[in-house]
């Protein structure tokens, strides 16, 4: 991964204030609390909202990201919460997690390079155990359309990041697909997602 897209996540991470708030995702909220905790990985995970929530549900919590200014934030959001997460920063392939490590895995807005996404999520399926759970949400191609409106929704500018139902069911293939599906959303997520966007939710067990 280039040094620009790095710098890029750290700039956006060194402001004080947190670039998509500290509450979390709605619909990793909604679904993780239907879950019995066990090792839950949040890849991608930027400043923490989410993997902090988890902890403080009981979750064994793991998360990584490129950006050390995105750990340094997390680590004082669980400090600030009571709460301790594993947060490892570099590029997935050189960090220390093992096959069928997690229990859980919550893509939530893992926006990865078009060039390495699929990728990314077939490394990540093998850290996942069989019967584990994919919670999933992030921008859909169509919403460059609601990009072209408000460019306060946040998003990739590019069609290539963005996702189709049709690159979830080629990327998991061997999971029960619990829900799949393209929705529009209202999203109020600190200073970079806020308005109405089109994103893919999916929540797949694997086989």
């Amino acid at each position: 991964m280039n040094n620009n897209w790095t710098q890029r996540w750290d700039d956006r991470y060194s402001n004080e204030e947190f670039a998509y708030g500290e509450e979390p995702n709605n619909y990793l909220k909604e679904q993780i609390q239907k879950l019995k905790p066990g090792a839950i990985l949040f890849p991608a995970e930027g400043e923490g909202r989410n993997a902090i929530f988890a902890a403080k549900l009981g979750w064994n919590v793991s998360a990584f990201d490129i950006s050390e200014e995105g750990k340094n934030k997390a680590l004082k959001l669980a400090e600030t919460n009571n709460v301790s997460i594993d947060y490892q920063v570099g590029e997935l392939e050189t960090l220390d997690f093992k096959e069928e490590q997690f229990d859980v895995i919550a893509l939530i807005y893992a926006h990865f390079p078009s060039e390495i996404k699929s990728g990314i999520h077939k490394q990540l399926d093998k850290l996942l155990r069989k019967d584990g759970i994919i919670i999933f949400e992030a921008f859909s191609k169509k919403h460059l359309e609601y990009l072209a409106i408000n460019d306060k929704v946040g998003g990739p500018k590019d069609i290539e990041s963005l996702f189709s139902m049709e690159e979830i069911k080629s990327d998991f293939p061997n999971y029960e697909i619990i829900e799949l599906q393209e929705k529009e959303i209202e999203l109020n997520e600190g200073l970079f997602h806020n308005g109405t966007g089109s994103v893919i939710r999916f929540i797949g067990r694997k086989k």
